[in-house]
C-alpha cells in the first residue's frame, strides 16, 4: 500500500506568509462560502436522504446506503474529493479532511470510505487516506495512513487493534 504522504498532490505557494494565507489562490471564495453552507445545512439535517443530496451538490460521491451522522464534516475546500461507498458509517462530528495548509505548500488528497466501513464519532481522517471495505475506525481516532480492508484501528495515531 502507498504511503498517505506519496498519494498527496503538493501545490507551492508563492511569497511571503504561510500557504493558508493564500487560501483564496487555492480554491475561489465562492466557491468555499457555497460549500461552507450547505456543509452547515447538512450538519444539522436529520433527514439522510437530504442529507446525502445536499453532499452531492457539492460533488461528494455518496452510494446508495451510506450514512453520515450528525455534525460530521466533510472538507470544505475540497469536498469532491470525498467519498463514501455503499452502506459505510461516517459517525457523530467525524471529519474528512482532503487538505493541509502547511508553510510553504498545501496538500490535497482524495478520502475514501469503503463500503460497509465505519469512522467513529469524533473521529479525524486525514488526506490522501483510504478506510477500506468492512474496516472500523474507533471514535476520537486520528488516521493518518490506509486502513486496509476488515481491519479495526483505534488511537492518536490510528493503529491496528485484535477484535474478539
Amino acid at each position: 500500500m502507498p504511503r498517505r504522504h506519496d498519494t498527496l498532490d503538493r501545490h507551492p505557494t508563492p511569497g511571503g506568509g504561510n500557504s493558508l494565507s493564500h487560501w483564496p489562490d487555492a480554491r475561489h471564495p465562492l466557491r468555499v462560502a457555497y460549500n461552507y453552507a450547505l456543509i452547515v445545512l447538512a450538519r444539522h439535517c436529520p433527514s439522510l436522504t437530504v442529507k446525502n443530496w445536499l453532499y452531492r451538490r457539492l460533488g461528494m460521491t455518496v452510494e446508495a446506503g451510506a450514512t453520515v451522522g450528525l455534525e460530521a464534516t466533510p472538507d470544505v475546500f475540497w469536498p469532491d474529493l470525498v467519498t463514501v461507498r455503499a452502506d459505510a458509517i461516517v459517525g457523530y462530528d467525524a471529519t474528512l479532511l482532503c487538505h493541509e495548509f502547511l508553510q510553504d505548500e498545501y496538500r490535497t488528497g482524495e478520502v475514501e470510505i469503503g463500503e460497509r466501513a465505519m469512522v467513529g464519532a469524533g473521529a479525524i481522517v486525514l488526506p490522501g487516506v483510504t478506510v477500506g471495505a468492512d474496516a472500523q475506525v474507533a471514535a476520537n481516532s486520528l488516521v493518518t495512513e490506509d486502513v486496509p480492508e476488515g481491519t479495526t484501528v483505534a488511537g492518536v495515531p490510528a493503529e491496528p487493534i485484535e477484535r474478539d
